[in-house]
């Protein structure tokens, strides 16, 4: 699928921890718990072109776009990584949430999927950690979906297919969980940004 990652022309004024993992795998519960410590971070909202869902606001959980605005913020250079993840679903980050988080001093925590957290490690590069969130099998990932009750069946064998994919990528990143225990999973979390963060 088309994607950009932008050149890094800022210097970097904080850190950026990437946490990716095909759809289900737990990778936003882990995320909103690191939110709720003391680790001074703040999340990127992405910007979307796929509907919104019930329990979602504008501007808090997504930025959400048409595709004719979203390809109007490409032409703009808006973007530090965009890609279209399927037909007319675009996703990105824009440059404006990092300028935002990082003036205030915070480090900026990213919940992407595992093509979007490729390019924003090679836009940060030593400035960031990705962590790559893997489900205990193939078989657990499809069943914590089925329990989200997000999807239709369609939905879902489409995101099957591209965890297939998504999983043999999993080199790409600095460092793997395995999302087998929930709280276990929470701790091994934490202690890696935190480390990453001292460092």
């Amino acid at each position: 699928m088309p994607y950009e990652v932008a050149t890094a022309t800022r210097r970097m004024t904080g850190k950026a921890i990437i946490f990716s993992a095909p759809s289900g795998a737990g990778k936003t519960t882990i995320v909103q718990h690191l939110l709720g410590l003391d680790l001074n971070l703040e999340f990127s909202i992405s910007a979307a072109t796929r509907a919104k869902r019930a329990n979602e606001t504008d501007g808090k959980d997504y930025h959400f776009f048409s595709v004719e605005q979203f390809k109007d913020q490409i032409l703009k250079h808006d973007f530090i990584e965009w890609q279209e993840v399927y037909p007319d679903h675009f996703y990105g980050t824009l440059r404006s949430e990092i300028d935002r988080i990082w003036s205030s001093n915070k480090h900026v925590i990213f919940d992407v999927d595992v093509e979007g957290g490729i390019n924003l490690k090679r836009y940060f590069k030593s400035a960031a950690i990705s962590i790559f969130v893997q489900p205990p099998s193939i078989d657990v990932l499809e069943e914590r979906l089925r329990l989200r009750k997000t999807e239709n069946e369609s939905s879902i064998r489409k995101r099957m297919r591209k965890a297939d994919s998504e999983l043999t990528k999993s080199s790409q990143y600095d460092c793997k969980l395995i999302n087998n225990e929930l709280d276990d999973t929470l701790v091994e979390a934490e202690a890696i940004v935190r480390d990453f963060l001292d460092s």
